[in-house]
């Protein structure tokens, strides 16, 4: 990235990008030391983002790789399949590889993402759109986007569901650490909701 590139972001939008990230990393592959290492030290004031971030570093004190990862697969792999199915096709239609997943693949081709090689997921789970959206806040597919484009592909392709995922990700039977990381996503999301209603369309 060039340092012109790098001029243009606000400090606050590069914190919604880490944030995006970070969520993307945590529901992409269960958390090796490092990254729980990184989640325990982080802080949270006294907004319900940040408690929720203090939560989840207060968990992740306590938390081993090796059970994490069991928690990991009981939610999200399973025999046959996890707990939940985090995809947009799945929320919003009931059924995997549907519409939602096209219109996302339209509008990843129109500002230059393509899925990585290495992943085999569908385009429409949770971790992509986190990922492609902190992507696209700072820029890793050309420009930084304008902040309504991020509201576009934000009300398009997360709001109608990342919320209720986070919510049922909090409350699943399996969930210990992945709460907190539900608590956290769902405070994160009505931040953005409630931002982007703000701005001008």
């Amino acid at each position: 990235m060039s340092a012109a590139q790098d001029i243009k972001i606000a400090s606050e939008d590069r914190l919604r990008a880490d944030l995006y990230n970070f969520l993307g990393l945590l529901l992409s592959a269960p958390p090796d030391q490092i990254l729980l290492d990184q989640t325990k030290a982080l802080s949270g004031d006294d907004s319900d983002l940040g408690k929720a971030i203090a939560a989840l570093a207060r968990v992740a004190k306590v938390s081993k790789p090796k059970r994490v990862e069991s928690e990991f697969n009981a939610l999200f792999i399973g025999l046959g399949r996890g707990e939940l199915l985090p995809y947009a096709s799945y929320y919003l239609t009931g059924f995997l590889n549907e519409k939602p997943l096209a219109a996302l693949r339209t509008d990843m081709a129109v500002r230059g993402m393509t899925r990585a090689p290495n992943v085999y997921e569908p385009e429409d789970n949770i971790a992509s759109l986190m990922e492609m959206m902190g992507s696209m806040i700072v820029g890793r597919f050309g420009a930084p986007a304008a902040l309504d484009d991020q509201k576009t592909f934000f009300n398009k392709h997360i709001a109608p569901w990342a919320e209720h995922f986070f919510s049922d990700l909090e409350a699943a039977k399996n969930s210990v650490l992945y709460a907190s990381v539900g608590s956290v996503g769902k405070a994160f999301m009505e931040i953005e909701r409630e931002a982007f209603r703000l701005t001008t369309a």
